[in-house]
């Protein structure tokens, strides 16, 4: 059955697929962090990500504290989610903004790689 994107439902999804990666739980082993994501538009919605020791957690509203704030459009979303945009190219191009610890997304890219395969292994109904 599909998730609604970016709905609590998609968020434990999520989270369920990755910590139950090998090449995540590698990558990501070691590290802590906390990511705010901002999806702007007519329906704005924000989710956080914590990575903690080789695990990660995800939820709807707001992370306190947050390491680093990503900002994107619905439309940049959902193709990232799909794999139609790649987040080089997005950040590159101004569809992604960073804010925050730029050194610790830079060290979380290994875990971070993985999220694309992750969400497309989810059911999603965007």
């Amino acid at each position: 059955m599909a998730v609604k994107f970016l709905s609590p439902e998609w968020a434990a999804a999520l989270t369920t697929e990755l910590n139950a990666n090998e090449a995540f739980r590698e990558a990501s082993a070691g590290q802590r962090a906390k990511i705010q994501q901002v999806i702007t538009g007519s329906d704005e919605a924000h989710y956080w990500i914590t990575f903690e020791d080789g695990t990660i957690d995800m939820g709807v509203g707001d992370v306190e504290a947050p390491d680093a704030t990503i900002t994107q459009s619905y439309e940049t979303a959902v193709k990232l989610a799909k794999s139609e945009l790649s987040v080089v190219t997005a950040f590159m191009t101004g569809k992604v903004k960073v804010a925050g610890n730029m050194g610790l997304l830079m060290g979380l890219q290994g875990a971070l790689s993985q999220l694309p395969g992750a969400m497309q292994a989810v059911d999603t109904d965007y």
